[in-house]
């Protein structure tokens, strides 16, 4: 599906609410499958939860969770777990160029029995099921947080518990610290002290229901949109103070961009600020919220400001290369933009080519951190429902919010 987008008014005023966290719902369905006595409230609906869902209610052999990386990462472990099963966990042709050695290697060196099925270190998986004891295990701190905590995640279903020791620089630790706070919310209790994590084993928890917050990562294309406005006022449910989402950095970080936030009665309301003064240039370290770097990238290109961004190594393995596709579609645009394997350098100019189509490469956050440009140039994006995997109702709230948006 293709779209035109577009605003004509340059400005924003409206009440969204946006769907349950995708992070925080696939943890709590997986330890709701070794907890049955657990429900979940506000969950989100994006595709990656679905196929997360149906990967773990369907009897099937096959299991194919599509482009779904969250899930193949943390059922890696848990069918790894469950005894007297036998799966094959695959997924698309880009899930399969995705490594998943790593976590394959710490989860045999444990007992477990997972094998390929094709080519060494991806997947698809053939994975046997079994009782396992747990113990000890060590990664990389700097490989992608989606292993440890798949791992933390099966810890207290191991009969003697599992410590995971992290070695060197710990990459995007909001995710690690927020397993680590779903387990200790749900009754398990852990310790971590910066380079090794302590989970017990722990055979049930008391009954009870867990409430999914909105999803931080969502939000980011509001701030965005609020950022490019001329003028506008946003309200959007359900978010914490105490989120423990990593993303809830785009309060500070947006707020250096224009944008006025604050939580009220209704909801998280965020303001343009009117005559504000811009810097000249922002420069972050994203390596604890990569997932927020395109939504920045196009922000800044939009308003014109130098943008250096740092620490995103683990975009290299995404849905794409997230750090290409930025270089090849804001290039497009008329940015001079330049990556390299961890790092973005977008130049303060404001060349706008219109006209233009943009590809997503099968992401979903390329779509939608493209989309808020509408309210600076009329643009077209391709593969434009990719939206489903994360954001479902996207294109709806945009539409909402003032845009244009016609299918092609």
């Amino acid at each position: 599906m293709q779209l035109a987008v577009d605003h004509s008014t340059k400005t924003i005023a409206t009440k969204l609410v946006i769907t349950g966290s995708k992070s925080e719902t696939n943890r709590l369905l997986l330890l709701q499958a070794l907890y049955p006595q657990l429900t979940i409230e506000n969950a989100s609906n994006s595709d990656d939860s679905i196929a997360m869902t149906k990967a773990l209610e369907s009897n099937d052999e096959l299991k194919d969770i599509h482009h779904a990386g969250t899930a193949m990462r943390f059922l890696t472990a848990y069918f790894a777990t469950k005894k007297d099963s036998s799966i094959i966990l695959t997924g698309s042709k880009r899930m399969q160029e995705r490594p998943i050695g790593l976590l394959v290697d710490a989860m045999n060196s444990l007992g477990a029995s997972i094998t390929y099925d094709q080519k060494q270190g991806y997947p698809p998986l053939h994975i046997n099921g079994k009782q396992l004891d747990g113990g000890e295990v060590s990664l990389p701190a700097n490989i992608s947080s989606q292993y440890i905590s798949a791992l933390l995640l099966i810890a207290p279903k191991l009969t003697k518990g599992l410590v995971i020791h992290l070695e060197g620089e710990i990459t995007s630790l909001p995710y690690i610290k927020m397993s680590l706070a779903l387990l200790e919310r749900i009754g398990i209790s852990t310790t971590f002290d910066g380079t090794s994590i302590r989970v017990p084993y722990q055979a049930d928890i008391v009954p009870q229901q867990q409430i999914v917050e909105s999803d931080w990562s969502s939000a980011s294309y509001w701030f965005s949109s609020l950022a490019l406005c001329q003028e506008g006022e946003l309200t959007l449910s359900s978010y914490r103070k105490d989120s423990l989402q990593g993303d809830r950095v785009l309060l500070d970080i947006y707020q250096k961009l224009g944008v006025e936030s604050y939580f009220g009665t209704e909801g998280l309301q965020l303001k343009k600020v009117k005559g504000f003064v811009l810097p000249s240039r922002l420069e972050l370290d994203l390596v604890e919220a990569p997932d927020i770097a395109q939504t920045i990238a196009v922000s800044c290109y939009g308003l014109g400001v130098e943008c250096i961004l740092t620490g995103l190594h683990t975009l290299k393995i995404k849905e794409t290369d997230r750090l290409l596709a930025l270089e090849k579609e804001l290039g497009k645009l008329g940015a001079t933009i330049t990556v390299t394997h961890d790092s973005l350098h977008l130049s303060p100019v404001q060349n706008f080519q219109k006209g233009q189509t943009i590809d997503t490469y099968h992401d979903h956050r390329m779509a939608m951190a493209f989309a808020p440009l509408g309210l600076k140039i009329p643009l077209e994006v391709n593969d434009a429902d990719v939206v489903t995997k994360s954001y479902p109702s996207f294109w709806e709230d945009m539409q909402h919010a003032g845009f244009q948006i016609v299918e092609k």
